[in-house]
């Protein structure tokens, strides 16, 4: 099978480099110094999946059209992303592997000859340096089919990542999304103090901040209509106890996620992109829960304070401490 991923850093590289270990033919786009380690020395893949190098066939733009197609670029870059390899996608079913609101939905519309199929990763991955990539925590991939998805395309793709990743699949994938996007309520801590996930969420200060973010982000999608999807331990039912929990007993939901994690450090996506000197995907998740409050007539203030604290790192390239940013975040 050709295989191309828009996008070879954390999870686009290790989608690539598992394909590719299992036989498929795989092109990959990349940029910078990414583009130039994968063509001179392969994709590396370490971690919880084993160790591989991929050969990929790496390019700035796919060069032809594959059989399936994956785009794992950041929320942000992926207009963009779309737009540079259009003509080569065009009737390719593409797969979206993408975090925060309706990503797939989005690219449905900028490519309206192109079957789109939803995705969630729900593995944990770090681009450690130019290829290097590893799994530092492993999970399933859920798919979900848009109202436009043909039938045919939503199988080719679960078939084809059935060979080398654990699929599944949801009929509430706008659920699934919510539930994905009250997990990624981690990563904007760590991107504001440099800590890992699991740092953060053993600080007592963090740990309050995280938790009033999560139970925020559930009130928003209650007043959104939303029914989460299960995932990673979370479930509907449990959401709707957190949410009305007294604020000592809430805070045990974070734990709970922190050694769902493992012990292996995980610095989250968003520290990971500040890190290399790039724009965060913050507006696409804690982003997205204040941009749906607002469309519900709601605030959610301790999730704007988040948002402009991350732009706040982006933009002068130094961490906060965990006392300021509690302090700032709840008095939000």
């Amino acid at each position: 099978m050709k295989l191309a991923v828009i996008g070879a850093g954390a999870v686009g590289g290790v989608i690539a480099a598992l394909a590719d270990r299992n036989g498929h033919e795989v092109a990959v786009t990349a940029r910078g110094a990414q583009l130039a380690a994968v063509r001179e020395r392969g994709l590396h893949l370490t971690g919880h999946w084993g160790e591989h190098t991929a050969r990929v066939h790496a390019s700035a733009t796919l060069e032809q059209a594959p059989d399936l197609a994956l785009i794992c670029v950041k929320a942000q870059d992926a207009h963009q992303a779309l737009a540079d390899n259009a003509a080569v996608l065009e009737g390719v079913p593409l797969v979206v592997v993408q975090n925060g609101l309706g990503g797939a939905e989005a690219a449905a519309e900028q490519l309206p000859t192109t079957p789109v199929i939803g995705a969630l990763a729900l593995f944990a991955a770090s681009f450690l340096s130019p290829g290097e990539v590893a799994i530092t925590t492993p999970a399933s991939t859920y798919l979900g089919r848009l109202d436009s998805t043909p039938d045919p395309a939503f199988e080719l793709a679960r078939a084809t990542l059935s060979d080398f990743l654990p699929i599944e699949t949801t009929a509430n994938f706008t659920g699934a999304q919510w539930t994905k996007l009250i997990v990624n309520q981690v990563n904007a801590l760590p991107a504001i103090t440099g800590l890992s996930v699991q740092e953060t969420i053993a600080d007592p200060g963090l740990r309050a901040v995280l938790t009033a973010s999560m139970r925020e982000a559930v009130g928003v999608a209650r007043a959104r209509g939303v029914r989460f999807e299960t995932l990673l331990g979370l479930s509907d039912a449990l959401l709707s106890v957190f949410a009305r929990a007294p604020r000592p007993v809430a805070q045990l939901l974070p734990r709970l996620m922190s050694r769902r994690i493992g012990a292996t450090p995980n610095p989250g996506s968003t520290l990971q992109s500040i890190r290399r000197g790039q724009l965060t995907e913050i507006d696409h998740l804690n982003g997205a829960v204040v941009t749906e409050a607002r469309a519900a007539d709601r605030d959610a203030p301790v999730n704007e304070a988040l948002v402009a604290l991350v732009h706040r790192v982006e933009v002068q390239g130094a961490f906060i401490a965990p006392a300021e940013v509690a302090r700032l975040a709840l008095r939000a």
